[in-house]
């Protein structure tokens, strides 16, 4: 058993040893995808500037490019943007040199953070007032159809303070009948009369809160879909405080691209057209107090009604692909909610055309007096199609130009809509060389921390001091190889610190056993009494030190964030690799040279 945990162990910690190669990562941005066109076109801008590249590959959507230092990758990237354009997403990055044959075993590299890898750090922070401005869109559709389906008649509806809604109506009579009727259906509102013949609907802080904690939980999971879905490789994506969320992309050196794959907050809003305004009306703005004006992307006007039948946050797939006409096509599916209104609003709207606008925030370039970028938002009207027949949970979108477009489109969807936009108030980049000054100081901190060990041990045990320090090899061979299998670890500075210190602590089991064997020597037992009643007596010490050190371990996991985790998490690791090594190891070992053996003296 001993023999076949030490060969699993050794196997999964192989991959640290071949490193990693600099690379450049390839992938599609709105309107286009990477494809094998891409990938000759790559190919031969290499081949034009004569830079050598190790492997181009073509791998789920993404093209990644290795090269044999970070100079060639540095020049690669300049060449394949010079070719490529702003139609993709050219970011530099870390890709491991793992061999096939221990990649066909499932044995990757430990995962490593950002203070060992180099990579980018964001503080984003959501923009509530976005968030809450839309409930409020809500809460007001939702009062003006209730009192319309009530028959019960108001003459106007305005947004007022801290996201309420004021409604006036003809008199008091009306006004009463409204505030009992909504009070009983809208249960998160605070519904009162105000002056003579008005109300006033404002949100409760209970709803309020929830509002907030749920526009930060949704983002943080879109957040995480997002940047998985576009090929950035073990990203962190964590809450801190009541509206921030940090965004760390190992691996990732380039800053303003990172921007860009975080940048794509893409959402689709479904709206009726207001076929009652003509077209020189709307070119020139004049339209109802219901309606705006939106652009197609050929710059035709289109008015539409402000009121949003559904937004991306129902929908929960999207593929791309390929009509009846042969034309690229959106297939959009629903979730329960979304399902159901999309049913009753086109069962009561047959032959009235709908609208897809695709909304984007961008980055304006411009800034706040303190600083923050101004996000801007755009819009399109991507789609314009008659209702036909009562739709349910499932639809498509048609009318978009390519096949490209189409699937970067649905990618969008797919990994959601943003619940609020997001600004980003803090950037750091921590480049590779400083990583690697990180890894080869915790590597050097590890080796003195052997060697300081094994010397001690060989010195004050002899031969089994020599036990003692292949169990203790053993122990970080097997913490190595567990990090490097377990799939959510990731391995920082104060997790080698954690490796250190556990690899210190692990020579204490060896030092029980061992003192308890020469005190047992001492008693007149017989060696091989000694031995046995040493491992018995020594045991329960053991187990009871390293079992305290595990709980604190665990509370730190469960309490810390980030790199109080990462030193939790290899302390645990090593704890109860220390155990199994200083207790079954060392054990079987001295049983193989002394078991069943009339021995008259130990070295020890």
């Amino acid at each position: 058993m001993l023999i076949v945990v030490v060969v699993v162990g050794l196997l999964y910690a192989l991959p640290n040893l071949y490193g990693e190669d600099p690379a450049v990562q390839v992938t599609g941005a709105r309107g286009s995808a990477a494809s094998e066109q891409t990938l000759v076109q790559i190919q031969n801008a290499l081949q034009q500037d004569n830079i050598q590249s190790k492997s181009i590959a073509l791998e789920n959507g993404a093209i990644m490019a290795r090269f044999a230092n970070t100079d060639v990758q540095l020049r690669a990237r300049e060449a394949i943007i010079k070719v490529l354009g702003e139609n993709y997403v050219v970011a530099l990055n870390l890709a491991p040199a793992t061999p096939k044959w221990l990649s066909m075993l499932a044995a990757e590299p430990m995962k490593l953070g950002l203070d060992l890898r180099g990579g980018v750090h964001f503080l984003m922070e959501v923009d509530m007032d976005t968030a809450l401005g839309k409930l409020q869109e809500q809460n007001t559709d939702g009062l003006r159809s209730d009192l319309r389906d009530k028959g019960i008649p108001y003459t106007n509806v305005r947004k007022i303070d801290n996201y309420g809604v004021e409604i006036r109506f003809r008199d008091a009579a009306a006004r009463d009948d409204a505030v009992s009727y909504l009070t009983t259906r809208h249960r998160e509102l605070v519904i009162d009369s105000s002056g003579s013949n008005a109300l006033r609907a404002v949100m409760s802080d209970e709803r309020l809160r929830e509002a907030r904690e749920y526009a930060v939980q949704q983002n943080i999971n879109i957040l995480r879909n997002r940047v998985n879905q576009l090929g950035v490789a073990e990203p962190l994506v964590q809450r801190q405080g009541s509206d921030r969320i940090v965004v760390e992309l190992p691996g990732i050196q380039d800053t303003a691209r990172a921007k860009e794959i975080l940048g794509a907050t893409a959402t689709l809003e479904f709206r009726l057209v207001n076929t009652s305004v003509d077209a020189t009306a709307a070119a020139s703005g004049r339209v109802p107090g219901d309606s705006e004006v939106k652009s197609t992307r050929d710059g035709q006007p289109v008015v539409l009604y402000k009121r949003i039948i559904l937004t991306g946050d129902h929908i929960t797939d999207s593929t791309s692909s390929m009509d009846e006409y042969n034309q690229p096509q959106v297939n959009i599916s629903l979730d329960s909610a979304g399902g159901n209104t999309m049913s009753n609003f086109t069962r009561d709207n047959i032959g009235k055309p709908m609208a897809s606008l695709f909304v984007e925030y961008k980055d304006s370039g411009k800034k706040e007096a303190n600083g923050r970028a101004i996000l801007e938002k755009q819009e399109e009207v991507i789609n314009i199609a008659n209702i036909q027949s009562r739709l349910g949970n499932s639809f498509r979108i048609t009318g978009i130009d390519n096949p490209n477009e189409a699937r970067q489109l649905s990618l969008l969807l797919r990994a959601g809509a943003l619940i609020a936009p997001i600004q980003i108030v803090e950037e750091r980049t921590i480049g590779p060389t400083m990583g690697q000054q990180n890894i080869d100081q915790g590597l050097a901190a590890c080796l003195w921390g052997l060697v300081a060990s094994i010397v001690f041990m060989v010195v004050y045990y002899r031969k089994f001091g020599v036990i003692a320090t292949t169990a203790l090899v053993a122990n970080l061979v097997l913490i190595v190889g567990i990090m490097s299998l377990l799939p959510g670890a990731t391995l920082t500075m104060p997790g080698i610190a954690g490796i250190v210190l556990t690899l210190a602590v692990a020579v204490d089991a060896n030092v029980l056993i061992n003192e308890r064997i020469k005190e047992e020597l001492k008693n007149g037992r017989s060696v091989q009494q000694a031995i046995h009643e040493g491992y018995k007596g020594a045991f329960s010490s053991i187990v009871d030190a390293n079992v305290t050190t595990l709980i604190t371990a665990i509370i730190l996991y469960a309490v810390g964030t980030g790199s109080i985790k990462g030193f939790a998490i290899t302390t645990a690791i090593g704890v109860m690799t220390s155990m199994f090594t200083a207790i079954v190891g060392t054990r079987a070992i001295v049983n193989l040279l002394y078991g069943g053996k009339r021995i008259n003296k130990l070295s020890i």
